[in-house]
């Protein structure tokens, strides 16, 4: 990960580089490989970046990165860069690093806003146009990438100062007060959210806001105006088809690969989460074909619970045997609570949901400590793969309107595979519930928690 923070103002007073460089230095923990700023001509716009190196490790790819009339500053990683590179080059295109950085304003010059749709990756970055003046904010699909920001305004619809940054401590170093929200505390306390699903911009502070993901601002800085868009929303009107095991599996082998062979170009040592189960230990096994390829063997990090009934180790250590990989565990106790519990708070910034963050935090420490910058884990498997209950009641809703004999046969393999302990009257209403009256209901459920 990087850091980046920003200062936008109409007024070049409240522009200047020892605003950012406050911002910036909240930042070191994100990117201890080498730190940047600028500012442009106009005193209009300031940016400050905070170097974590992954792709090109020369000074070449150092940020902000000036590229034709633009500068930009990222967070993320464009997985697909090389394949972008090569069509934007046969557009006359050249490139002066090896990083994927450097592509984004390229492909910006080229695709207009449409870039966004061609990028395979976890991104946030600020894009300043010389030639329009104007700055162009972008996060990825899902929000992996953090943009958080705040607008202060003189008069109505233009705005005094707009600063943003990848986490609020950079917010707070230039005075802000933390002012709590009081609907994202009662959210969080009765329904556990850490999101608000109505207002998606809303943090538990009132005066810093979230850039959704699938969202990009569009800022004109020598007037005050800020658009946000939405760039991006998973597609529904497909139709749900019910396909073969053989091709179910045919087609998600080589949607996994792609996506692991990707995510494995880097400079840098990689490694990978490995906790026993399903998700974690596939990655295992495609990381394993591509790196002991390049005669690499890929260190592994696993949290172990001795006495706990959920504890994954006999399944962790048996899939690293399989393929012969070092294996580096950690053992999270009371104690590591009670000597973490500050360090977690500063970074999380808002309330935690589980104790997982421990873990995490804890096996991200031990990677460091033995030298691997980039971990691949299975995090999100279960949210893609219908893990949880709660989605197998969706994809059967889904599947209702659209095939009953396909739903009633999907229906009974849940059954008997004990995966779907009821389908009522309730769930059946739920299928044919109009998306607005839906949003309705969930609105009044959350107000009157």
């Amino acid at each position: 990960m990087c850091g980046i923070a920003g200062i936008i103002s109409p007024y070049a007073p409240l522009v200047n580089l020892n605003d950012v460089q406050l911002m910036i230095n909240t930042l070191q923990h994100r990117g201890p490989n080498g730190e940047g700023k600028w500012q442009n001509d106009d005193n209009t716009v300031a940016f400050a970046h905070r170097r974590l190196s992954i792709i090109d490790l020369s000074s070449n790819a150092s940020q902000p990165l000036h590229y034709l009339h633009y500068t930009i500053i990222f967070n993320g990683e464009i997985y697909n860069y090389i394949e972008l590179k090569d069509e934007l080059q046969k557009h006359g295109y050249t490139f002066s690093t090896s990083s994927d950085t450097e592509v984004i304003p390229a492909a910006f010059n080229h695709w207009g806003k449409q870039c966004l749709n061609h990028f395979d990756g976890m991104f946030a970055f600020a894009l300043y146009d010389n030639n329009t003046k104007e700055v162009f904010v972008a996060r990825d699909r899902f929000g992996e990438k953090p943009l958080y920001y705040q607008a202060t305004y003189q008069q109505r619809g233009k705005f005094e100062r707009f600063v943003f940054a990848s986490e609020m401590k950079a917010l707070w170093a230039l005075g802000l007060n933390k002012d709590l929200n009081g609907t994202m505390v009662l959210n969080y306390i009765t329904l556990g959210y850490l999101q608000n699903p109505i207002k998606k911009t809303q943090t538990f502070y009132n005066n810093i806001l979230s850039l959704p993901p699938g969202h990009y601002l569009s800022i004109q800085p020598q007037v005050g105006k800020v658009q946000m868009t939405r760039w991006y929303k998973p597609d529904n009107s497909e139709k749900l088809i019910v396909k073969s095991e053989t091709e179910t599996i045919e087609q998600f082998s080589e949607l996994f690969a792609t996506s692991v062979n990707r995510r494995l170009r880097s400079d840098v040592t990689v490694g990978t989460s490995l906790s026993g189960g399903l998700d974690s230990s596939s990655i295992v096994a495609q990381l394993y074909t591509q790196l002991t390829t390049h005669n690499k063997q890929p260190e592994t990090f696993s949290a172990v619970f001795p006495g706990f009934d959920k504890d994954e180790s006999l399944y962790s250590k048996a899939v690293a045997d399989k393929f012969n990989l070092h294996q580096n565990t950690i053992t999270p106790t009371e104690n590591d609570w009670i000597d973490n519990w500050k360090t977690l708070m500063y970074h999380q910034e808002e309330p935690l949901q589980s104790s997982s963050v421990l873990t995490q935090f804890m096996i991200y420490k031990l990677a460091k400590e033995k030298g691997v910058i980039v971990l691949l884990d299975g995090q999100g498997a279960d949210e893609i793969l219908g893990g949880y209950k709660k989605y197998t009641h969706w994809f059967l809703q889904a599947l209702l309107k659209q095939d009953f004999a396909a739903f009633k046969h999907e229906k009974q393999l849940l059954q008997q595979h004990h995966f779907l302990e009821s389908w009522g009257l309730k769930n059946y209403a739920a299928a044919y519930l109009p998306e607005k009256a839906a949003k309705k209901l969930q609105q009044k459920a959350i107000h009157q928690q």
